[in-house]
């Protein structure tokens, strides 16, 4: 197979963890028989700086004319004092929208190897841990009417949470198609107790819920699955929740698999073309040091094999040697425990391609 991808590095240890991705999908292409071919892309703080934009139009035409597109991490403190529609984070929200990525899915799989390093109770843990958030990714509070007024008490900052029922059903149906071939449960997360756009989603969940019957469904209330998460997280299979309450959701997720540094991402609409992440920031603090953990960026790249090219053999091989390089012990130093070997970003990319 021949592939074009869009690739942005981004801010911080971006860069870094990339690297590592591409290493692998080399040395996949290697193995298997594929060219790869990448074109590099400008995003988030990065661009700012280079063209005054966080998000170029250059970026946005290399995104769409490639086959998928693998994403790093965007952000820093350096941008902060900016505007709202000229933070790096923008990017990520123009890149949803403009290729129509409506559909995020983060898996969260506990590790056995890196049981140790799962805050949680053994007891709560014991058996594996494996569930997916699918999150809905180009509405919402994200995406609905913001500004700020003169309010009650002075000036007041507001941002409007608005769903559709053709939104709610769309994503519902993402979850319950990806439930069908896992456990078969989906549990969708709202606050239908107080937000009225909570209500159309729920209306819209249960009536698509009759079209699978073959599925076990329950609601939730967001501040209960919070709770969950933590108390009993097995219980779940695909969780499918609104943008907001999914980014929040899977971050507390990523912690429950030892790092967040390990939960990758992938970002999808109604064709193949996806755009691919690790869920965790641009952490600038530890970036150009070599302690960036790479497996999430990595394990994103095995989503875009999968999903995006079609190549769930290739995806798998990545997967498989990820999971032998934790069973050896390898940690970088978010994942460290005791007994383990310490190693690099560059040494923990290394050892993944060298078992594809």
């Amino acid at each position: 197979m021949k592939a074009h991808l869009a690739v942005i590095p981004g801010d911080g240890i971006g860069p870094e963890i990339i690297a590592e991705a591409l290493k692998v999908l080399q040395a996949v292409a290697r193995r298997y028989g594929h060219t790869f071919d990448y074109t590099q892309a400008l995003a988030g703080g990065c661009a700012i700086d280079a063209v005054g934009e966080p998000l170029p139009e250059a970026t946005v035409k290399a995104c769409k004319a490639s086959d998928s597109v693998l994403l790093g991490a965007v952000g820093g403190p350096k941008w902060d004092g900016l505007p709202g529609d000229k933070r790096p984070e923008r990017a990520l929200l123009g890149l949803r929208s403009a290729l129509g990525l409506f559909a995020n899915l983060r898996p969260a799989l506990l590790y056995e190897a890196l049981s140790d390093a799962c805050p949680l109770k053994p007891a709560y843990t014991r058996g594996g841990l494996d569930l997916v958030i699918v999150r809905e990714l180009i509405g919402g509070i994200y995406f609905g009417e913001r500004g700020r007024r003169t309010g009650r008490f002075g000036e007041e900052g507001y941002d409007t949470m608005a769903y559709s029922a053709f939104e709610a059903e769309r994503i519902g149906r993402v979850a319950f198609e990806m439930a069908r071939k896992r456990r078969k449960k989906v549990t969708s997360v709202d606050k239908a107790n107080v937000l009225e756009n909570s209500r159309v989603w729920r209306a819209a969940m249960h009536k698509l819920a009759e079209a699978y019957p073959d599925v076990e469904y329950e609601d939730m209330f967001v501040d209960n699955a919070a709770m969950q998460l933590v108390r009993n997280p097995r219980q779940f299979d695909v969780l499918v929740t609104g943008n907001m309450f999914g980014d929040i959701l899977s971050d507390e997720a990523s912690m429950i698999t030892g790092s967040i540094g390990m939960l990758p991402s992938a970002s999808l609409g109604e064709g193949t073309l996806g755009m691919y992440e690790p869920i965790h920031g641009s952490a600038p603090d530890i970036a150009g040091q070599g302690k960036a953990n790479p497996l999430a960026t990595i394990l994103s790249a095995a989503m875009l094999l999968r999903y995006s090219l079609g190549l769930a053999g290739e995806a798998a091989a990545v997967e498989g040697a990820v999971q032998a390089v934790l069973e050896q012990g390898l940690r970088t130093p978010d994942i460290m425990s005791e007994g383990c070997t310490p190693v690099n970003t560059r040494q923990m990319g290394d050892a993944v391609a060298a078992r594809i």
